[in-house]
């Protein structure tokens, strides 16, 4: 049986100091099944720590900013479709959408070249709610393009939900959810 031991990380020594360096590599009498801890300078030894902290932050990596950002579910979405198509759910448990739902789906949503997943016959539709600071409790069904740059002008931090919807065979998913003027709440 083999055991694996994951060391904790930590940016900061629990007692205030800054991080203690490691000296040395592993010892060789440390194998398999064995737990290993490195020798430190300056630390009590009771805590393992990495051998250099984490030095890279959000801003390295590629097109990300300080900023929070858009989160996708196209990965979720798409595990529920296989799960569909290979017969684990059935069409009412993923055609469920919320009356409301359906009726702001009707009435208020920015049209989509997307075919439905589920009935594929029909377009889905975007349907974008907001929430935030001086509005209802239940959100904001957002009608235009217009209407969400308005938003974006006030000050404070709205988070948007857009949610994809089939209004005919009442298929939903979360598509994608992203924070509205986050600068401007600082």
């Amino acid at each position: 049986m083999l055991t694996l031991y994951i060391e904790r990380i930590y940016r900061n020594h629990p007692s205030g100091r800054d991080t203690p360096r490691c000296t040395g590599a592993r010892p060789p009498a440390a194998g398999p099944g064995v737990p290993f801890r490195r020798r430190i300078e300056g630390g009590s030894g009771r805590l393992p720590v990495p051998c250099a902290p984490v030095t890279f932050g959000v801003g390295s990596i590629r097109g990300a900013s300080e900023s929070p950002g858009e989160i996708d579910y196209r990965l979720a979405r798409q595990h529920l479709v296989n799960e569909y198509r290979r017969g684990r759910l059935a069409q009412h448990e993923v055609c469920d959408a919320h009356p409301e739902l359906l009726r702001n789906a009707r009435e208020c949503a920015e049209p989509s070249r997307i075919r439905c997943p589920i009935c594929e016959e029909h377009n889905l539709v975007l349907v974008t709610y907001v929430f935030g600071p001086r509005l209802p409790a239940g959100g904001r069904c957002i009608t235009s393009k217009r209407e969400l740059q308005g938003l974006a002008e006030q000050a404070g931090e709205f988070a948007c939900y857009v949610v994809e919807v089939c209004p005919e065979c009442s298929w939903n998913h979360l598509a994608r959810t992203f924070v509205l003027n986050p600068a401007r709440s600082a």
